[in-house]
């Protein structure tokens, strides 16, 4: 089941990126300025701006490491998992320096474990999954992100409390407060609910 889903999201943003390039709307979000203000709420996993190793999970074309060098971030190193193929070559050509390492396959890294995990949008297109099975495929990569993380991990999601008016039936809108939740009994006593920035979702902080 989850092959099927990673299929139809991996076809779904190779498209996207294809037909807008290595920009935001590659990755499909609606503006730069977006992209970079949720860059600004995971990023504050970060404790130290130096010495530290991060997987950004879904990475895209590497836009991460854009806003890590713009806000004086050194000396780390950034590892860029993504599904899609095109995303990962448009990273490679992108980025070359030998602190930054991009893949399809997480294992390929050599690294058993990262110190900080982000993921930034990949829960939002569940295209025409169920939503049952999409929120247990949420469910198990979080848990996964607890697995290979010493520091900790981010993420954000859709909010259930959208407009009723603007939501659309192929994006999936999580309970912040569920998901709060359930990192809480599951991961850490140190998790952060992040929901009072001007977009319609939230982000999830959690520490070790």
């Amino acid at each position: 089941m989850k092959k099927t889903i990673i299929d139809k999201v991996n076809k779904y943003y190779t498209e996207k990126i294809k037909l807008n390039g290595d920009n935001s709307l590659g990755v499909d979000w609606n503006s730069h300025e977006t992209h970079v203000l949720r860059f600004f709420q995971l990023s504050k996993l970060i404790e130290f701006k130096q010495d530290f190793s991060i997987l950004d999970y879904g990475c895209g074309y590497g836009a991460l490491v854009d806003y890590l060098n713009e806000n004086d971030y050194n000396n780390y190193e950034f590892y860029g998992y993504d599904i899609s193929n095109e995303m990962i070559k448009r990273g490679k050509e992108k980025y070359k320096k030998k602190n930054i390492v991009f893949g399809t396959d997480i294992n390929t890294f050599n690294k058993n474990k990262f110190d900080y995990v982000i993921a930034n949008g990949i829960f939002n297109v569940k295209l025409d999954t169920e939503i049952n099975k999409w929120k247990e495929y949420v469910l198990q990569t979080i848990t996964e992100f607890d697995k290979i993380s010493n520091k900790g991990f981010a993420f954000n999601i859709l909010t259930s409390y959208s407009e009723e008016p603007f939501m659309k039936d192929y994006l999936y809108y999580a309970d912040p407060l569920f998901i709060f939740d359930f990192c809480k009994k599951n991961f850490s006593k140190r998790v952060a609910l992040l929901h009072d920035y001007p977009l319609y979702e939230f982000s999830i902080i959690v520490r070790k």
